[in-house]
């Protein structure tokens, strides 16, 4: 199944039948923007996570992991920028007081007010019909919240909107404390909040999200180098670490009008979701920005002293950012396929066997026949000291089984049978093409 025959509602239908994703507050109606992972969405996010992690943080050299509160002293966020430019274009309607995202209804990617205030001039309210739309004007996103007893403006505070900011304010102590020297990054896994004027495409566009993220800390004329070298990671990590098909990505360079407030370049790496092609993962050259407002804004010195050259300068960033719910819809969306064996339809999600949540299932062919059963728990039991979250199945026949784990991802399916009892083998069945051989269970645990 190509992804143009992919159909959102069947993902969303089976992140829900299958345990991945569930509508957050489901049983009073919902809340738009807010979504709970199940039992298998945790753990698939679980090994992005750690994927990610490990390719960051072990796999290269100087760069250390933080995790900076969701709440932040609100100097932060007028320094970045993001009080006073963290915003997305708004529109209403007139007739039904619906509100619309302006640039997502002109169709074009810009911030500019002027230009979809133009394009807007003969566009109907898509709720109503009616050619009534307000002027475009800007919406800030973050979410606010008030510290301590007082809800007032001494108290007003804000969900972070990105992981970023704790980075920035933590760079001399992460310096100081791991004697870094540049080039050096932090990095970092963490939720964020944004106020969506509409959340949409399930897990896409949410109010609620995590993030990982790292700034890589450069001197300024190492600009070009590495914002080339962290583009390359994340095109490589996305196939070889997540097993995207390299067919459904694509690179998406910003213009002026598209990047946010702190990038002088920016690159997105473009998912194939059932809707087209969306923004997964960003690379961007933040220049020296963030640095130089925080010392401005706190008096605190952040420059670097460069021994080497004796020069003192402010450093430059590289930000390398994807949205972990993101990837989870497009690790779903990639590895969703439709095929038939012997007339009969299949479901089936060929995630890459490193990230699946499930490794192997574990049955016996018959489940009342104790001695199979004692046996296909011993081997379950060992299977799982290895691989952790390994399934056991012994409901209906052998088929609906294999069925039942196809659509979860499961890559190997074990089936402990009399002749098990016998030889000591299993019959190991391959998810992706449903072929099946005769293995020693001394084989099957190396």
């Amino acid at each position: 199944m190509t992804t143009e025959n992919k159909k959102l509602e069947d993902i969303v239908s089976l992140a829900k039948r299958r345990g991945f994703v569930f509508q957050s507050s489901e049983i009073y109606g919902g809340l738009a923007g807010f979504w709970d992972y199940g039992p298998l969405g945790i753990e698939l996010i679980n090994n992005l996570k750690r994927e990610w992690w490990d390719a960051i943080i072990y796999d290269q050299e100087n760069i250390f992991g933080l995790d900076g509160a969701i709440i932040q002293n609100p100097k932060l966020w007028e320094a970045s920028g993001h009080i006073a430019g963290f915003t997305d274009p708004l529109v209403d309607c007139k007739n039904c007081g619906a509100r619309h995202r302006a640039d997502h209804l002109a169709g074009k990617d810009t911030t500019n007010i002027d230009e979809l205030g133009e394009l807007l001039k003969d566009v109907a309210c898509p709720t109503c019909g009616k050619k009534t739309l307000t002027l475009p004007r800007n919406f800030n996103m973050m979410m606010k919240t008030w510290v301590g007893p007082l809800e007032d403006d001494s108290s007003l505070a804000y969900l972070r909107p990105e992981t970023a900011g704790a980075i920035f304010i933590n760079y001399a102590n992460v310096r100081e404390t791991m004697r870094a020297k540049l080039p050096f990054g932090i990095a970092q896994i963490g939720k964020a909040f944004r106020n969506e004027i509409s959340p949409r495409d399930f897990i896409f566009r949410v109010r609620e999200l995590e993030q990982m993220e790292m700034q890589y800390f450069i001197k300024p004329d190492m600009q070009q180098t590495e914002y080339e070298r962290w583009r390359k990671f994340a095109w490589d990590f996305l196939i070889n670490r997540v097993g995207l098909s390299e067919s459904s990505l694509q690179w998406h360079e910003h213009d002026k009008d598209e990047r946010a407030h702190y990038a002088s370049a920016a690159h997105d790496i473009y998912f194939k979701y059932t809707w087209g092609f969306k923004e997964l993962w960003g690379t961007h050259n933040r220049t020296n920005y963030d640095l130089t407002n925080h010392m401005k804004y706190s008096g605190k010195d952040l420059e670097y002293f460069d021994e080497e050259t004796k020069e003192k300068y402010t450093p430059f960033v590289i930000e390398s950012s994807v949205g972990v719910g993101r990837m989870l819809l497009a690790v779903l969306t990639d590895a969703y396929h439709e095929d038939e064996i012997n007339g009969e339809k299949r479901i089936v999600l060929k995630i890459d066997p490193s990230i699946a949540p499930v490794k192997y299932a574990v049955f016996p062919l018959l489940k009342n026949k104790p001695e199979l059963v004692d046996k296909a728990r011993e081997v379950y039991l060992s299977l799982k000291k290895k691989y952790k979250l390994v399934m056991w199945d012994d409901n209906g026949n052998i088929g609906k089984r294999y069925r039942r784990q196809d659509e979860i991802g499961t890559p190997f399916c074990v089936t402990v049978d009399f002749d098990t009892l016998k030889d000591n083998s299993v019959t190991l069945r391959d998810r992706d093409t449903t072929k099946q051989k005769r293995m020693k269970i001394e084989d099957l645990l190396k």
